[in-house]
């Protein structure tokens, strides 16, 4: 009797915990998306480049005016504990909110983008790949050391920019475990935000990244998980193709 008691209970206990969990995942889904911008290299265009890396690689003289306009049209950036806590409490946002963030551990990042973002007050998300830290072309663990103690937030991007969606096995502790471990030495802090290399997912490998703590995800502009928006949060990238009117409307509407 109080075996069967006791199951009964059980069940209902997770029934009441898997419906507050679909039901706060409703709310996150419900809520209006905050433009989260993703970049990478900042320079200009070499012959070499085609015309998929051109998407990836915007020249600095163009970053500077999109940011500008950004500043200009009244945007304030946030910080990734803001959008959290705004998906998951909703929790007041600035007026304008918007994420900017920075993939691959680029030097160029520490050269143009960080006086640019200085200049106008604004924050940004750097997600390292620590395989690349101290190498030339790329920032140094003092540089990274430097942009968290501005206020900047470090996360987390593997090792090595392996598919994400292939990870298995002792993957977990070459890929996130150990270059968390290492982000967290350098800085002081707890890695608690990832961004995919490539942008790419797989529902399957989600669970890892939650048992690690990790509160939200960054992919690229592929819809998200209704089941997991935390871990799909989406950003647009700011191609080296676009005006600084065509950003804008972008910003505006991709969202």
């Amino acid at each position: 009797m109080l075996k069967q008691l006791f199951s009964v209970l059980s069940l209902g206990i997770i029934s009441t915990i898997s419906a507050q969990a679909q039901s706060n995942t409703a709310a996150i889904m419900a809520r209006k998306q905050v433009p989260v911008i993703c970049y990478h290299q900042i320079r200009d265009w070499r012959p070499t480049d085609s015309k998929t890396s051109k998407d990836y690689i915007i020249p600095p003289a163009a970053f500077k005016d999109h940011i500008k306009m950004l500043a200009d049209s009244g945007y304030h950036t946030i910080s990734p504990d803001q959008l959290y806590n705004y998906l998951t409490k909703g929790a007041p946002l600035p007026s304008k909110p918007i994420l900017l963030t920075f993939d691959d551990t680029d030097g160029d990042q520490w050269d143009v983008a960080r006086p640019t973002l200085k200049k106008y007050g604004f924050k940004g998300v750097f997600f390292i790949m620590t395989v690349s830290l101290g190498k030339k072309h790329y920032m140094s663990s003092e540089q990274v050391k430097q942009l968290s103690d501005e206020g900047n937030v470090i996360g987390g991007h593997t090792w090595n920019h392996s598919n994400f969606k292939k990870f298995a096995g002792k993957d977990w502790q070459i890929q996130l475990d150990k270059p968390d471990a290492k982000l967290q030495q350098i800085t002081g802090k707890q890695i608690t935000y990832f961004a995919y290399p490539f942008g790419l997912w797989g529902a399957q490998n989600l669970p890892e990244l939650h048992k690690r703590g990790i509160k939200l995800a960054f992919q690229l502009a592929d819809k998200r998980d209704p089941q997991d928006p935390l871990m799909t949060v989406r950003r647009i990238l700011d191609s080296g193709f676009w005006t600084t009117k065509t950003f804008s409307n972008n910003v505006r509407h991709s969202f």
